[in-house]
C-alpha cells in the first residue's frame, strides 16, 4: 500500500508547506541577525502584502546582487520582474492580483512575440531591452510608480503615508534623507533613475542569498496562495519549468505493450517503443506527476497538445478505456504488475486513489467513474484559471 506523502518541498534550506492553512500559521521566518543593520523591520517587508510588486522588485535586486552588481536602474529590475513573472502567468496560468499590471504587461508579451511559454530567462530579458512597444514602456512605467519607495518603508517607522505621495523628486528627497537604508536612489529620470545599494545590506544580502531567497519565496508562496486558492503546487510554480523524470511510468507502459496493442488516445495511432508520457490535465497546472493523470502518446502530439486541456467530451472516454485496458494488463501479467509497483511508489501517492482506482476486481463502468470524479474537478479548476481547450489536428 502506497501511503500519501505529506505535500512539502525544499527549496533554498527552507521547508516551504504548499498546503495554505498550515504555511499561514508559520507567518515568521528567522533572519540572519546583523549588529549594525536593522533586520527586524527588514523583516517587514512583506507584511500584509496586498500586491505582488514588492516580491518581485525585492528579488530583482537579490538577482543583481548576486551578479555582483550594487547600482542598476528603474529598468534594469523591471525587467527582472517581468522575467521573474513571465512563468507564473505565462506557463502556469497564475493570479497575480487585481488588476495587476506585471501580469498584463506579460500578457502583452504573449500578443505581440513568439516567445515559448518556457522561453529561457535570458531571451525574454534580451527582448524586453530592445522593445519598443509603446504599452509595454508605458506598463514599466506604470510598475515603477511606487514599488521603489514603498518597499523601504520598515525602514523608515516614521513616514507616513502621506509621504510616499506627491511630486517624485520629493519623495526620493525624503527617502534619501534617511539614515540606514538598503538603497538610496538617485536623480529621478523615469525608467533610467539610478538605486545604489549600500555596502553593509550588499555584504548582509551576499552573505546570507540562499536564507534570504528562500525566505522572500515563503513568503512569495504565502501570497501566490491566496490569490489562487484552488490551484494546486503553487511552490513548484515560482521557478521556471523543469525537467520531470518519468523513466518508471514510460518503462510501465513499454512493458504494457510488449503484451498488449496500445493505441495512444488523440490520434488513435498504436504505439510500441517510442512512447511519450503525456499529462492529461497539462504540469504546468497540477504540477504532480500522478499516475491517473499519465499516459502514452507521440512526441509530436504530445508537443502540438502543450500546455491544452484535451477536450473531455472527445478524450476522457478514451482516456478511461485505456487506463482500464492499463489496470486490467496489471492484475493479469505478472511482468506488468512488478513493474506497476515500481511506478507506484513514486507516482501514486494518495492511498484513498490507490485503493478506489487500482484495487483488484474493479469493473470498467466504476473505473471510469472513479477516475472521472478524480481528474474532473481538476480540470474544470484548469478550466477556470484559462488553460485553453485542444482537439488533435486530425480530428478539427
Amino acid at each position: 500500500m502506497v501511503v500519501s506523502k505529506k505535500e512539502t518541498t525544499t527549496q533554498h534550506g527552507l521547508i516551504i508547506e504548499k498546503n495554505a492553512t498550515t504555511a499561514n500559521r508559520r507567518k515568521s521566518m528567522n533572519l540572519p541577525y546583523s549588529e549594525q543593520l536593522d533586520i527586524g523591520h527588514f523583516g517587514r517587508f512583506f507584511d500584509n502584502t496586498s500586491e505582488c510588486y514588492k516580491f518581485f522588485w525585492f528579488k530583482a535586486i537579490l538577482s543583481k546582487i548576486s551578479e555582483g552588481k550594487t547600482e542598476y536602474t528603474y529598468e534594469e529590475l523591471v525587467d527582472e520582474m517581468i522575467a521573474e513573472a513571465w512563468y507564473m502567468v505565462s506557463e502556469y496560468h497564475l493570479n497575480l492580483g487585481p488588476r495587476d499590471n506585471l501580469e498584463q504587461t506579460v500578457k502583452r508579451m504573449n500578443e505581440i512575440t513568439n516567445l515559448k511559454s518556457a522561453e529561457k530567462k535570458s531571451n525574454i530579458l534580451e527582448y524586453l531591452k530592445n522593445c519598443e512597444d509603446k504599452e509595454i514602456k508605458q506598463k514599466k512605467n506604470i510598475l515603477i510608480s511606487n514599488v521603489p519607495y514603498r518597499l523601504q518603508a520598515p525602514l523608515m517607522p516614521q513616514f507616513k503615508s502621506v509621504d510616499f505621495e506627491g511630486k517624485i523628486d520629493l519623495r526620493i528627497q525624503k527617502i534619501n534623507s534617511q539614515k540606514r537604508l538598503m538603497y538610496y536612489i538617485g536623480e529621478f529620470e523615469r525608467l533610467n533613475t539610478k538605486i545604489y545599494v549600500q555596502e553593509d545590506w550588499v555584504e548582509y544580502l551576499r552573505s546570507n542569498l540562499e536564507i534570504i531567497a528562500g525566505w522572500v519565496n515563503f513568503n512569495m508562496i504565502n501570497y501566490l496562495q491566496r490569490r489562487n486558492p484552488s490551484v494546486p503546487g503553487i511552490a513548484d510554480k515560482i521557478y521556471p519549468p523543469r525537467e520531470r523524470n518519468l523513466a518508471k511510468v514510460k518503462k510501465y507502459w513499454q512493458t504494457i505493450a510488449e503484451v498488449k496493442p496500445i493505441h495512444e488516445i488523440y490520434g488513435e495511432k498504436m504505439i510500441e517503443r517510442d512512447i511519450s508520457i503525456d499529462h492529461f490535465v497539462p504540469w504546468s497546472y497540477v504540477a504532480h506527476d500522478e499516475l491517473w493523470n499519465l499516459h502514452p502518446t507521440t512526441r509530436s502530439i504530445n508537443s502540438s497538445k502543450g500546455n491544452n486541456l484535451p477536450d473531455w467530451d472527445i478524450y476522457f472516454p478514451r482516456l478511461a478505456k485505456q487506463e482500464y485496458m492499463a489496470y486490467e494488463t496489471v492484475w493479469k501479467y505478472e511482468a506488468v504488475h512488478k513493474e506497476f509497483e515500481k511506478c507506484a511508489k513514486e507516482h501514486v501517492n494518495n492511498s484513498d486513489v490507490e485503493y478506489s482506482l487500482y484495487r483488484k476486481g474493479l469493473g470498467f463502468r466504476d473505473f471510469q467513474s472513479e477516475l472521472e470524479k478524480i481528474i474532473l474537478p481538476i480540470y474544470q479548476s484548469a478550466q477556470n484559471c484559462g488553460f485553453g481547450n485542444w482537439v488533435y489536428k486530425d480530428e478539427r
